[in-house]
């Protein structure tokens, strides 16, 4: 394996387990520390979508003209510095300044997607994504389990600090990975536009709906295991564990797996996950549909190999970045109709998500690029 890789690796399996300890239980750290209504929340959490969609662009652009590292090391330190903030706030502004810093760091997904990709030598596109997915989600297994019991014992906010100790050794990897040389078209011969590319287009369209319909159901599941099915933050976090371990065996599993028909089956696998909740009664049901969960992350990386074959090397970062955008603008737009859901009656977004998860594996089915043309055809496509 690539030195650089290994590093990578290390990095977001000690990233993983900091950002396990706190990040699925911000929904109920808000309705406790600061009193905040579910449809509040999902405000909340929309407004932290949107600090995740506005850098994606423009961090993918500057990967491609300026290189990757640097974008990595930034977002890595300021990740560090927010989760400081989260963890020292006592009031809701300043926790939220932390929070939406925190979601600035989602930035750093499509250079880092393109640093492994260039860094990837002979493994294919989809494996090398997956097993990133699966490094960061071999993390976040003790992180939930480990940060309900911080929780529960000595408060919440110390799960964010011990979090970011974590953070501290991860940046530590970071910094230890390699230049990566700039890619450059032809200027006499230069790739057709992300505009005109008809493929990669209805790719995008296509994720579009299928993350709303998978991420619909999620944003408030924290709030309704907690409060409606009574459970505590142990239980809870024993449930986050279980789903980061879901996270990890799927998309390790999936990355074995065509991505057009992974990507398939990571969206069956939520159908399942919005099963297990509604109708479950008892915690075995609840880590089940978790643990399935595991396929709405392992898409990701199916739906980023589809589209990484559609474009050229130089215009890889910006790809990925307007992707990343489409789904973090999901993130924005999801949380506060869920709460407004969920204040109507908390068990509807379940059988909702359900039928609009079908209609969207229908609708990938016959409308994602079918046959990826091999690297020499997509050089002849792509070039003018």
């Amino acid at each position: 394996m690539n030195r650089s890789l290994l590093f990578v690796a290390i990095a977001l399996l000690l990233w993983g387990f900091g950002e396990g300890m706190f990040f699925n239980f911000v929904p109920i750290y808000l309705y406790r520390q600061f009193a905040l209504s579910e449809y509040e929340i999902g405000l909340v959490l929309g407004a932290f979508g949107f600090s995740m969609a506005i850098t994606h662009i423009p961090a993918g652009r500057i990967a491609d003209r300026f290189g990757r590292r640097p974008l990595l090391i930034i977002a890595w330190i300021l990740g560090l510095l927010s989760a400081l903030i989260m963890g020292l706030a006592l009031t809701l502004p300043l926790f939220l300044i932390g929070l939406f810093g925190y979601g600035l760091t989602a930035f750093v997904s499509s250079p880092l997607s393109s640093y492994v990709t260039a860094a990837r030598g002979n493994l294919p596109i989809g494996t090398v994504l997956s097993l990133t997915t699966a490094t960061f989600a071999m993390g976040m297994v003790l992180g939930p389990v480990t940060g309900g019991w911080i929780g529960d014992n000595y408060g919440m906010r110390t799960s964010f600090l011990v979090a970011a100790a974590m953070f501290i050794l991860s940046t530590i990897f970071i910094f230890l990975i390699e230049r990566q040389p700039l890619d450059q078209d032809d200027p006499e011969a230069p790739p057709l536009h992300l505009k005109k590319n008809q493929r990669l287009l209805v790719l995008m369209g296509v994720l579009a709906l299928a993350i709303f319909a998978m991420y619909l159901a999620q944003p408030l599941t924290p709030n309704f295991l907690e409060g409606v099915r009574g459970l505590s933050l142990s239980e809870t976090g024993i449930i986050f564990t279980t789903g980061a371990l879901g996270n990890s065996v799927m998309a390790i599993l999936l990355s074995r797996v065509p991505p057009r028909r992974g990507f398939l089956i990571a969206q069956a696998l939520v159908i399942l996950f919005s099963l297990f909740i509604w109708k479950g009664t008892s915690l075995p049901f609840y880590v089940l549909g978790y643990f399935l969960l595991g396929g709405f992350r392992a898409g990701r990386p199916m739906a980023l190999a589809q589209a990484r074959e559609l474009v050229h090397d130089s215009q890889m970062g910006v790809t990925y970045g307007i992707m990343e955008t489409i789904s973090s603008v999901i993130f924005i737009l999801t949380p506060p109709l869920a709460g407004i859901l969920f204040e109507y009656d908390p068990m509807i977004v379940y059988p909702l998500s359900i039928c609009l998860i079908a209609v969207s594996i229908a609708v990938s089915y016959f409308f994602s690029p079918r046959k990826i043309p091999s690297s020499p055809a997509v050089s002849s496509v792509l070039k003018r």
